[in-house]
């Protein structure tokens, strides 16, 4: 199924029901209303039922095995939409981020990923990783927004779904913890 909005969310789960729905509840309220699917690595806790059940406007990809992080890979290729925003269940996005994220791409053609600030507990705390990202040694380039980036939090990137899926998006290699690192 291709929709016609022009961004799309994938959240790779796991067991963790509870906090997925959570997250959905912030994710369907966004203004932008981006396409959302639950790419589920063979959950044992009722996910599915519960996302069926409580959220039939989100799409289920029902993995059969434990994927790990290779998970936001299959939701990417199923969800058709031209830029994926990647979260996990326990984190969603700001009203008004994903239209300035799609905003960028279409003005920017070789933009490939987008690494968002993030913001950790009820305090909204800056990620320590975003003085890191910022601090890059590669720069700006006058054809992309903000500065280059040598790697990024995946509950916090957005991609380009064709560069991302030419990359060859999340390896089977690190399972989970570190897989951005062989993307980048």
């Amino acid at each position: 199924m291709t929709d016609h909005r022009p961004l799309g969310v994938v959240i790779a789960t796991r067991d963790r029901r509870d906090r997925l729905a959570g997250t959905l509840r912030n994710l369907l309220e966004l203004p932008e209303r981006p396409e959302i699917l639950v790419a589920d690595n063979a959950s044992a806790d009722g996910t599915r039922a519960m996302v069926a059940r409580d959220f039939p406007e989100v799409r289920l990809l029902a993995l059969p095995v434990n994927h790990g992080a290779l998970a936001r890979t299959h939701g990417a290729r199923a969800l058709g939409t031209p830029y994926v925003a990647f979260s996990d269940d326990d984190s969603w996005w700001a009203p008004g981020a994903l239209a300035r994220a799609a905003e960028l791409f279409e003005a920017h053609p070789r933009l490939g990923l987008i690494a968002a600030r993030t913001l950790v507990g009820p305090a909204a705390d800056p990620d320590p990783l975003n003085d890191v990202l910022a601090g890059s040694p590669l720069g700006p380039a006058p054809d992309l927004p903000g500065t280059q980036v040598l790697g990024f939090l995946a509950c916090g990137a957005v991609v380009r779904r064709s560069a991302y899926l030419d990359a060859g998006g999340f390896h089977r290699l690190l399972f989970f913890g570190g897989e951005e690192t062989l993307l980048a």
